[in-house]
């Protein structure tokens, strides 16, 4: 299911033996554009260190209730390895942190997880597809969602809007739009890009351009904030810009089986 990411901030994280806090924003890389942790809002508990959680430990989002099951003690996470939060999120931390809970790093296999598609817990991670890729590990760059929000989105021909949301997968917790607010250059509209239509990003200048043309993207199925988003849309979208879909090239296995749910 594609959820906004400001819908699920606030969202209680309910632990193994109860609360750990609230989310609070959410990392991701800039290679995958996949959400590698939540960051926790624990009130006074664990109030002077940032209280990360992986993918890897959650459970069902429910959203009638809006919380998130964590399959984790309250234990577990006060004695795993510690970040300041004015800190960035380093490479020595992450081999740390992914040590302590003994999961498979996500940057050393050829799939957005890895050695997996998808984030799991348990030893028994199922049937894997075969495949081609190169196997080889890259460099994760970890990029904060707040941080990114304002970004300025870049057409071939001008600036169309700034990213005001990203639009998360919870099966696999890849980013798979980016909400455009067109208000300065067309008001009224909200476009989604999909980060692979991205051709490039100027961190230091917060812009990220697209090889698109502006017409293009106007005349782009509309996408009402809030709403569910189906697959028929989806695949309008993509078919729009003339992209395949994400769907298409990604493996399909049995999340739930495979998330030991």
């Amino acid at each position: 299911m594609l959820n906004e990411a400001k819908t699920l901030k606030g969202y209680k994280l309910n632990g193994l033996n109860g609360e750990i806090g609230k989310i609070k924003e959410f990392y991701f890389d800039d290679h995958y554009w996949t959400i590698r942790y939540l960051v926790a809002d624990t009130g006074n508990w664990l109030r002077d260190r940032q209280v990360l959680i992986s993918p890897h430990a959650l459970g069902a989002i429910n959203k009638t209730e809006k919380n998130i099951g964590v399959n984790l003690t309250k234990k577990q996470i006060e004695d795993s390895p510690s970040i300041s939060s004015d800190k960035p999120v380093s490479r020595q931390f992450e081999e740390s942190y992914y040590g302590y809970y003994s999961w498979p790093m996500y940057w050393a296999g050829p799939y957005m997880w890895g050695d997996y598609p998808y984030p799991y817990i348990g030893d028994n991670p199922g049937a894997l597809p075969e495949t081609t890729l190169d196997k080889k590990g890259w460099d994760p760059h970890l990029r904060s969602t707040l941080a990114v929000t304002n970004y300025a989105i870049q057409a071939k021909d001008g600036e169309i809007g700034h990213i005001t949301d990203f639009i998360i997968d919870d099966a696999t917790w890849a980013i798979r739009y980016l909400m455009v607010d067109t208000g300065n250059w067309w008001p009224g509209k909200i476009v989604l890009v999909s980060p692979r239509w991205i051709k490039r990003i100027s961190w230091s200048e917060s812009n990220v351009y697209v090889d698109l043309s502006r017409t293009t993207i106007k005349q782009s199925p509309a996408y009402q904030g809030g709403a569910p988003l189906n697959r028929e849309y989806e695949d309008e979208l993509h078919k729009h810009y003339n992209f395949q879909g994400y769907w298409v090239d990604e493996p399909v296995i049995n999340k739930d089986s495979h998330l030991g749910k």
